[in-house]
């Protein structure tokens, strides 16, 4: 009894690891499958990955990508901006103002985002703006700034202030400790706001479809569009590129804090 009390916290987190990743695993594979739209092994091919270059899904297939990557970037690093902008600002004011102000950005992340994109579908009608690629990147930016300021604002909070003190006393501007001090200090949590946003932007379905008009098409629009029709074998291999991808940069992340970690310890694991 006593090995079966000790096993169950272990079968436990392996069932939920296999029901979240076996999925991933099945569209890793069939990626490779060389029967189209069926989920028979027929054989290994690359001839999946080959057509996505080639063919006029495999164009609309890119060209949504590209769309999607450039959106993203650009949603990301303005959210980003915009997240470091009202942290530092929210860093001198009181403890309730910051209070008030922090549970007013949780208020869009815990909202659905079909309330957000219908939400900004009226305003843009309201002004009278035409739905385009601009209008996209202005809801994306406004939907992922919240999310900015909850990865920046814990970073702020642990910075100490006699830093920016000392450097100002030793004749840094403004503008030099914000470069030399702040910003380095922040870094991990302005790292975690472009990744997260950027995922957040390149996974949108809801926000995107209510705010773009239909000569612009995302890669998760493009992808649901196609899946009316049953699986195709190119989406497969489009998102295992992006699995692939995503889990790169997680390894690379992680060996960066990894020698961070090292460095400042001199060799030695903390």
């Amino acid at each position: 009894m006593r090995l079966l009390r000790k096993l169950i916290p272990d079968i436990y987190i392996g069932l939920i690891l296999v029901f979240l990743y076996l999925p991933i695993v099945l569209l890793i594979v069939y990626s490779f499958n060389s029967v189209p739209k069926s989920f028979i092994w027929g054989g290994f091919t690359l001839s999946n990955y080959t057509s996505l270059f080639s063919g006029s899904d495999g164009g609309e297939l890119l060209e949504a990508l590209l769309t999607t990557l450039k959106i993203a970037a650009i949603a990301s690093v303005v959210s980003t901006v915009f997240g470091v902008i009202s942290c530092l600002g929210m860093a001198y004011l009181s403890k309730k103002m910051q209070t008030l102000l922090m549970n007013i950005t949780y208020i869009p992340n815990v909202m659905p985002e079909l309330v957000i994109g219908i939400s900004f579908m009226l305003l843009f009608s309201f002004l009278g703006v035409q739905k385009s690629q601009f209008t996209l990147i202005c809801a994306h930016i406004a939907f992922c700034v919240p999310f900015a300021i909850l990865s920046i604002d814990p970073k702020i909070k642990q910075l100490d202030k006699n830093l920016s003190e000392a450097a100002m006393d030793l004749g840094a501007t403004r503008f030099q400790t914000l470069r030399l001090v702040i910003i380095p200090e922040i870094m991990p949590g302005i790292l975690s706001s472009l990744l997260l946003t950027f995922t957040l932007s390149v996974d949108d379905y809801l926000i995107s479809n209510f705010n773009v008009n239909s000569s612009v098409q995302t890669l998760p629009m493009k992808i649901y569009s196609m899946a009316k029709f049953g699986v195709n074998p190119k989406m497969n291999a489009l998102t295992t590129i992006l699995f692939a991808a995503v889990f790169l940069l997680l390894i690379l992340s992680n060996l960066s804090r990894f020698k961070g970690s090292k460095d400042k310890n001199g060799g030695v694991k903390k």
